[in-house]
């Protein structure tokens, strides 16, 4: 049934669905007052990232079935970035390899992010999250990991998502509140 609903390209109304639901979970407020996630267009950066590396990983995990529609999130993520880059004034020359750079850094962070929750060493997340999602701030380390637990905890909870809610633009993110 879901090879059938992706030979053709996803609409791109549901695709903006999930990328909305993204964006909104990555904007949380408690990400950048108590978790300390700088609040910098880099900061926001990172925190969309880390939620659409987290359900990309879920599409993943659907294989070919899967494969259209993450791709399409992925372009549509990108292409959002470059329409918001060119309306906070970005020159039209620049903002192509900025673009081509932030893709470059949400790869690297994907396979950051990957072996880290990959790894039998929990340590890994942590150090990955650090590196790469407060840059060159310095948190406290019980921050960082409470950020790695929430990370987990999301990633769990996507495990068990249906991907065919995933694949109507329907996400229901475990809640950032249980942060103590």
């Amino acid at each position: 049934m879901l090879t059938r609903l992706f030979k053709r390209k996803p609409s791109e109304r549901t695709v903006a669905r999930l990328y909305g639901a993204i964006v909104e979970q990555a904007r949380d407020p408690v990400f950048f007052t108590r978790l300390r996630v700088p609040d910098t267009l880099e900061g926001r950066f990172e925190m969309v990232a880390l939620h659409a590396w987290m359900v990309m990983r879920r599409l993943a995990m659907g294989g070919q079935a899967t494969a259209v529609f993450n791709q399409a999130l992925f372009d549509f993520m990108f292409a959002d970035l470059d329409f918001n880059l060119r309306e906070m004034g970005a020159g039209d020359m620049k903002v192509g390899d900025k673009v081509k750079d932030l893709a470059s850094h949400y790869y690297g962070r994907v396979q950051a992010y990957d072996a880290g929750l990959d790894a039998a060493d929990s340590a890994a997340l942590v150090e990955a999250l650090d590196r790469n999602l407060y840059g060159s701030t310095l948190p406290e380390p019980d921050i960082v990991a409470e950020m790695a637990a929430y990370t987990r905890r999301q990633m769990a909870a996507l495990v068990s998502y249906p991907v065919d809610r995933l694949l109507a633009g329907e996400i229901t993110f475990a809640p950032v509140a249980s942060v103590p």
